[in-house]
């Protein structure tokens, strides 16, 4: 052991939490984590730090930081900031993060060179844990392009592309609360890691010892760090010029940052294009990793009470458009009025709304233009909503939507498929991108593209909301919602662990008043009947099920989030184009059997 070890006595300390854990204050997991960080070398900056939690009996805070080694989720490695901590995030588990992928690119690539690529968002601590990470590429013998000012993720993704990296990491935690930061990881695709990548990084994570380092200001000057800014800023924003469907530009449109990097990109973007009519909302306008102006403190725009207050601006100002980018800029949110008042009733539309309007928008422009072929294709997930496979079918184009949550299954499937054919990717969860330049979602390309969807639409004397009626009466009614149940800590854990076993071996019977007619398991590949009959069925293997009920088009998917602690609830119903005899009942019906599939999933999990 080091000297620091001498300012505490190792003993006692092992004892106490010996106790702790007998008295059921720390959980096995936890005692076993801790003694890890008191006893040796590579911990022992932080000893200290521990051994004065466990003199003080802070066994909560100790048991929340300890309980586990924080994953790698859907989006990379992302928690609460905490001084030490093996289920936190701090200098130690960023800098394993940032080592382990080194040792892994080097392992793969031995002969060299090493090309890293780096951008940081405005949570605290982000731009302290970009010159960490860009420390340790170049002590481990990378050249890094370090993009020195608060920017967006997909920008981050076109650089890794841009500059032909072999790997990238965004410092954000997306639209987690202030509490949290995270490491993004990416590969040379652009792409956030899938297998074999993700395990591997892992594992070389976890065997990390010493992290070498430099010294920031001093690999600038000698040339190892790259500081890009404008270069790839003027890149960017001629591939997002690319995508621009032009037409008319007459709207008065409102953009809410939320407290994050998005005024930048999405401003920018949207007077190139000729929206000069554009108010940056002010009270969010700051960039602050508190995001002290937002309901609650959480910033994602997925959450229709970040609208509210916007809103009452909107009409007094004669605003027709309400958008919205969550801290890194990846996700759009957006708010309109219900008919061509902007006066009167606004409303926000959620992710899946979202998807279907601008999937129709993007087909029909591109059919249009004569640009779409046999090779055309749209990407989705197993959770969104299945109105874009209607969309699709009309237009001729393939809809690829058997994908896990992430949208680094999206882009998996661009690679895969091959990019040329590639349309358009979105998301339930207010991610959406077209073109090639990235490989992740972009709110400012869905910024640019809503906008000009509601000035197409004003232009035919309709509001969205019309617009999306519309569709509905075209390819049906389609109503979802997402519930969430939050479950903290490692009690929490548990809890969701429990949940989903309990699912698979006595799921419910009934959901909103339907029969549960089977369940769809993607972890085994099956699919079990009511009666007890199962058979194997195709698609990714992940951690999802799906309750299929009698009616076709009406049920439920549930999966534990990849990025934050809670269980996520996918409901799902559809009406026919011809049941749709009055479009006002329909909609309250489907409101009501979703608030029946809430209660019972919701009491379902207070079971465990």
């Amino acid at each position: 052991m080091t000297d620091m070890t001498n300012s505490f006595d190792l003993n006692n300390c092992l004892e106490r939490i010996k106790q702790a854990a007998t008295d059921g204050k720390l959980s096995k997991a936890a005692v076993e984590n801790i003694t890890i960080w008191l006893k040796e070398d590579r911990y022992s900056d932080y000893a200290p730090g521990v051994a004065e939690h466990i003199e003080n009996g802070k066994w909560q805070e100790l048991d929340d930081v300890f309980w586990t080694i924080i994953p790698f989720g859907t989006g990379g490695r992302r928690g609460k900031m905490y001084p030490f901590g093996s289920n936190a995030i701090n200098a130690r588990t960023i800098g394993e993060s940032a080592q382990g992928l080194a040792e892994y690119v080097k392992e793969l690539k031995p002969e060299g060179p090493w090309r890293f690529a780096i951008a940081y968002d405005t949570r605290h601590r982000s731009r302290e844990f970009a010159e960490l990470c860009s420390s340790i590429m170049v002590a481990n013998g990378f050249e890094v392009y370090f993009i020195d000012d608060y920017r967006s993720t997909p920008e981050l993704s076109y650089l890794i592309r841009y500059k032909q990296c072999d790997c990238g990491i965004m410092v954000t935690a997306s639209h987690n609360p202030p509490s949290d930061n995270a490491v993004k990881v990416y590969w040379s695709n652009g792409a956030q890691l899938i297998p074999p990548h993700d395990v591997a990084v892992i594992k070389r994570v976890g065997d990390v010892n010493e992290i070498p380092t430099v010294e920031f200001d001093q690999a600038v000057a000698d040339g190892k760090i790259h500081i890009i800014r404008e270069e790839v800023d003027q890149a960017l924003m001629a591939e997002h010029l690319q995508h621009s469907f032009g037409g008319p530009s007459d709207l008065k449109v409102i953009f809410s940052p939320l407290h994050g990097v998005g005024e930048f990109n999405v401003k920018s973007l949207l007077n190139e294009v000729g929206f000069n009519e554009l108010e940056i909302y002010e009270p969010h306008r700051e960039p602050s990793g508190d995001f002290p102006n937002v309901p609650g403190h959480v910033s994602n725009p997925e959450n229709a009470i970040v609208f509210e207050a916007i809103i009452e601006h909107a009409k007094e100002t004669g605003a027709e458009l309400i958008l919205a980018s969550d801290p890194d800029c990846d996700r759009m949110g957006a708010a309109a009025p219900v008919t061509t008042d902007p006066t009167g009733e606004w409303r926000t539309f959620n992710g899946n709304q979202l998807s279907a309007l601008l999937c129709d928008f993007i087909l029909n422009r591109r059919h249009a233009a004569g640009t779409l072929s046999e090779e055309s294709y749209v990407v989705s997930t197993l959770v969104t909503t299945h109105m874009l496979r209607r969309i699709c079918k009309s237009y001729g184009v393939n809809c690829l939507d058997e994908n896990l949550v992430g949208f680094k299954w999206i882009c998996n499937v661009m690679d895969v498929e091959g990019p040329d054919g590639f349309v358009y990717g979105t998301e339930e969860s207010h991610g959406f991108l077209v073109g090639q330049y990235c490989r992740d979602k972009d709110g400012a390309i869905a910024c640019m593209l809503m906008t000009q969807l509601a000035a197409w639409v004003k232009e035919q004397g309709k509001s969205l909301f019309d617009y999306l009626d519309d569709l509905f009466l075209k390819y049906g009614y389609h109503q979802e919602r997402l519930i969430n149940i939050r479950m903290e800590g490692s009690d929490g854990m548990k809890r969701m662990k429990n949940l989903m076993a309990k699912f698979r071996t006595d799921p419910p019977k009934t959901l909103g008043g339907l029969n549960v007619v089977s369940v769809k398991d993607f972890s085994s590949g099956r699919r079990t009947y009511a009666d007890g009959r199962s058979e194997e069925i195709s698609g990714p293997t992940g951690n999802l099920l799906i309750f299929e009920t009698e009616i076709e088009g009406n049920y439920v998917a549930a999966r534990p989030s990849g990025t934050e602690p809670k269980v996520k609830f996918y409901t799902f119903t559809y009406a026919s184009p011809e049941s749709l005899t009055d479009m006002n009942s329909t909609k309250a019906d489907m409101s009501k059997r979703i608030d029946g599939y809430a209660a019972d999933m919701e009491a379902f999990a207070a079971t465990v």
